[in-house]
């Protein structure tokens, strides 16, 4: 394993909870660990927690007044001026209601994915991993789309601000990275791509491939809409193709991605129909980008992912695996059927109501190709040159 690979984890970021019933569940962080754990892949000298993000981090992305909204929000109880103003900041909606504590847990969560940069900028580690990071559509004044702070935005405002890094910012999860697209939509240090299923049919709607930054940012916001029911090899080819071009013409000093993980099948709030295959076919392709482009400075994050028990914890592992080249994600190119770890299994099938899948990847030459294959791989494959043609 690479030594030099840091993994920042506190069990506390589960308390990121919106409610019971919420899609957006952290304990897909405790499964993930405990994957690792039971892998021989995750040894507790790679592991740091993370510290609090300081309010002036804060300000370098959300508003004053956004902030003093969050926190007046935050307590078991809050006050009826503060519940009134919640509308205003996108704070009482289904999708990301305010919660107790919100403030401070969220300040956690970007506070590990600022630390993350710093462990790599300063030359303390080649790579780092923040799976509790990736709340990609929280905007300066509003949350959003389950995010309250966006950990991404404001941890490459540090890598800008603090190290003068020009960032290219990989987003691989099935909604568009809208949060991180606004911010930096007119800056020519910061190159932000995304691979997401079209916004025609799924929140938040945005991210056509018309939308290239502006002013002196212009060209530098890359979008890859794909159909639904797109699967594995028409992703990978948009994705790789029109990513390295990025990164070729960019040149960053810093990647960071994040890695939300409901592009997957079974996914139950998208319709991309990928396998585990490209969750370790990315990193991989992530992790070559960075040796070639910025000395192998990566940072990644995690992003959603809502089948928590088939899906997150495999998908993460792999980038955990592929960061800290672990000998497994190697032997998974001799045996594609590798098991998973039976203790593992063992200890979590009894909480699922799903059958927990057997093996690391997923039995694809049993699944039952998509109806209209040809078609979809077609439409993509137009997307895929409109994204290249300033590239």
């Amino acid at each position: 394993m690479n030594s030099k690979t840091l993994f920042i984890y506190d069990e506390n970021e589960t308390g990121y909870r919106f409610n019971d019933t919420h899609p957006f569940n952290q304990k897909r962080l405790v499964l993930t660990v405990d994957l690792l754990r039971k892998a021989g892949a995750l040894p507790d000298s790679y592991v740091n927690a993370p510290t609090s993000a300081s309010r002036e981090q804060l300000l370098t992305v959300h508003s004053e007044e956004y902030i003093q909204a969050v926190e007046a929000l935050s307590f078991p109880s809050p006050e009826t001026a503060a519940l009134h103003v919640a509308g205003k900041y996108g704070l009482d909606t289904e999708d990301t209601p305010f919660f107790p504590r919100m403030h401070e847990v969220t300040s956690m969560v970007v506070g590990g994915s600022i630390g993350a940069v710093e462990a790599v900028l300063s030359g303390a580690r080649e790579h780092a991993l923040h799976l509790g990071g990736g709340l990609h559509h929280a905007l300066p004044s509003k949350g959003a789309g389950f995010c309250v702070y966006n950990d991404a935005a404001v941890a490459i405002e540090y890598a800008k601000r603090v190290y003068g890094a020009r960032v290219l910012y990989i987003d691989t999860d099935v909604h568009h990275g809208d949060g991180v697209q606004w911010t930096f939509y007119t800056d020519p240090d910061v190159c932000t791509f995304s691979i997401h299923e079209t916004g025609k049919y799924l929140f938040p709607g945005t991210g056509a491939v018309s939308e290239r930054g502006d002013g002196n940012g212009f060209g530098k916001a890359i979008n890859v809409p794909v159909e639904p029911f797109t699967e594995d090899a028409s992703w990978l080819e948009c994705f790789e193709e029109v990513l390295a071009k990025a990164a070729a013409q960019f040149k960053p000093d810093l990647i960071v991605s994040q890695h939300g993980c409901d592009a997957h099948a079974f996914d139950p709030l998208a319709h991309v129909h990928c396998s585990m295959d490209v969750y370790r076919d990315m990193p991989r392709f992530i992790h070559r980008l960075a040796h070639e482009h910025c000395g192998g400075r990566w940072v990644a994050l995690g992003g959603g992912g809502y089948d928590i028990w088939r899906v997150v914890p495999r998908a993460w592992s792999l980038l955990w695996m592929e960061l800290s080249d672990h000998p497994l994600i190697r032997e998974l190119e001799r045996k594609p059927d590798l098991a998973l770890p039976k203790s593992w299994l063992d200890e979590w099938q009894p909480h699922s109501e799903e059958a927990l899948p057997r093996t690391w990847l997923d039995p694809v030459t049993s699944w039952t190709p998509m109806p209209r294959r040809e078609e979809i791989e077609l439409k993509n494959r137009h997307t895929k040159e409109l994204a290249m043609m300033y590239l």
